[in-house]
């Protein structure tokens, strides 16, 4: 029993180890996407404790860091928001502003994003 045992917690690691690596190859393949929406002034306004902020986030992973974003909340009272975000008007987040001043506001798909922008979105096919 033990020697099935080993087994499973090596065939557990492995597999663990490939889903990291798989998942932090495609998160990393959004960074071109991320870089242009900033080079189009694409601009997501959130706070840190919002739930669909950190949806919004989470669909583009490590690229997240590429983009434009503007934190609302005051950093002694997250309830609070800043001079910045009153002064666009955010009355909720996640809001997107675009180049042209339009503003979506909600979890947008990739492909809603990549629509507004014209920006491309990475092939679903597997890299090489």
């Amino acid at each position: 029993y033990v020697g099935i045992f080993i087994v499973i917690v090596i065939a557990a690691v492995a597999g663990l180890i490939w889903w990291t690596r798989t998942q932090a190859n495609a998160q990393a393949r959004y960074t071109p996407f991320a870089q242009c929406l900033t080079e189009k002034n694409a601009i997501m306004y959130g706070k840190f404790w919002c739930v669909h902020c950190k949806e919004q986030k989470e669909l583009f992973g490590r690229a997240f860091r590429a983009l434009k974003y503007v934190e609302c909340a005051l950093p002694g009272n997250p309830n609070a928001t800043t001079t910045l975000c009153q002064e666009k008007q955010i009355e909720g987040v996640p809001t997107w502003i675009f180049e042209d001043g339009s503003r979506v506001s909600g979890v947008q798909s990739l492909v809603a994003l990549a629509e507004k922008t014209g920006c491309l979105l990475p092939s679903t096919d597997p890299q090489p």
